[in-house]
């Protein structure tokens, strides 16, 4: 890692609309036992957010970066 200026990073991704998730538009199912829509957001958010880990200057890094659904029901989860 170091000695040769190896750096990486985690993203972490929540509720990004994309055919994968087009279900949650309908409701699905919640820790509860309900069923609900959950807030997506648009992918191009998460695309951004790639491209700004990618391209900080080598003396900077992301360790991590959440991006989700601001109205996503709890924090972190994807």
């Amino acid at each position: 890692g170091r000695k040769y200026d190896i750096a990486c990073g985690q993203i972490d991704v929540g509720n990004a609309l994309t055919e994968m998730t087009q279900r949650m538009t309908r409701g699905v199912p919640q820790a509860n036992g309900t069923v609900m829509v959950e807030p997506t957001m648009d992918v191009q958010n998460v695309a951004r957010a790639v491209v700004f880990m990618a391209t900080v200057t080598p003396d900077a890094n992301v360790q991590f970066l959440t991006v989700m659904a601001t109205k996503m029901p709890f924090v972190g989860r994807g």
